[in-house]
């Protein structure tokens, strides 16, 4: 079986180093293998991405050097199987409907008091659903064999985790699978198109350890193969913070405008402060 993996990168903002670090693990890790890296856009975000970030990714990895295999795999073009997903997990009843906001949820959370229905109850006529995986569905639709689901571990997780992980679903409880602005969620969308490309190894972030975990649940109720996990380190700021577009973290863009190259760039990675 070829070694295939991705760089899976979402047209959000601009790229910053701890982007370019993991796809330089993504892509040294497949040719050291003998294999591919593919290149993956997670467009499904239609109120975030933007055609000049998506234009900027291709340019960033160009300039540090990386090549792809054509064509690259848009989520965008694909949002009827992602639906057609969800259409077949809405008619397993692994699926509810949930009328609440992020805010409410919290609130929830957080023992706040609460308005409205029960979240498998509940209709608000002036709200579009979002649609969650329900775990207690998915327990009785697998019987036994929900106790036995396991992912590889290559790496180190973010609490040194390695080697064969038994499964957690409830790490992160009824996650969203169809989200009311966008449609397809994350974790669907993820899982759909690490089989239809034939990824055998994913290579990620700490961050993402814990999505591994609802991940591998999707793949056995879809019937799809799970593959090797390796997560790796983040990039942290000299603040000891995580790397992130959100904080406006200094983008691989900022560094080729003041004059930077690839092999500059490439030391400021191996000599970044990593967690």
């Amino acid at each position: 079986m070829t070694y295939r993996t991705r760089f899976a990168p979402s047209p959000t903002g601009y790229l910053h180093l701890g982007h370019a670090y993991a796809a330089l693990t993504a892509f040294k890790a497949a040719q050291d293998a003998g294999g591919e890296c593919l290149l993956r856009i997670e467009d499904i975000d239609r109120t975030r991405c933007r055609p000049e970030y998506e234009a900027a990714i291709y340019e960033d990895l160009h300039r540090l050097g990386l090549d792809w295999p054509e064509p690259v795999l848009r989520q965008s073009d694909h949002l009827a199987d992602y639906e057609a997903a969800l259409e077949r997990l809405k008619a397993r009843g692994l699926v509810y409907a949930c009328y609440k906001t992020r805010k409410e949820l919290a609130q929830a959370a957080q023992g706040a008091p609460q308005e409205g229905d029960a979240p498998r109850a509940e209709t608000a006529p002036d709200r579009e659903p979002s649609w969650r995986l329900s775990l207690d569905a998915a327990r009785e639709a697998l019987g036994p064999e929900w106790e036995r689901l396991s992912f590889e571990e290559t790496g180190a997780g973010p609490n040194g985790e390695t080697g064969r992980q038994t499964v957690r679903p409830d790490v992160n409880g009824d996650v969203v699978l169809g989200r009311k602005d966008i449609g397809v969620a994350y974790h669907l969308a993820v899982v759909i198109d690490d089989a239809r490309q034939g990824i055998t190894h994913v290579h990620r972030g700490h961050d993402l350890f814990e999505a591994t975990h609802t991940q591998v649940v999707l793949q056995k109720l879809l019937g799809l193969a799970t593959p090797v996990y390796r997560h790796h380190a983040l990039l942290l700021d000299d603040q000891g913070r995580r790397l992130a577009k959100r904080k406006g973290s200094k983008s691989l863009r900022d560094y080729r405008l003041e004059g930077m190259d690839a092999e500059a760039v490439r030391a400021l990675i191996a000599a970044a402060p990593k967690a």
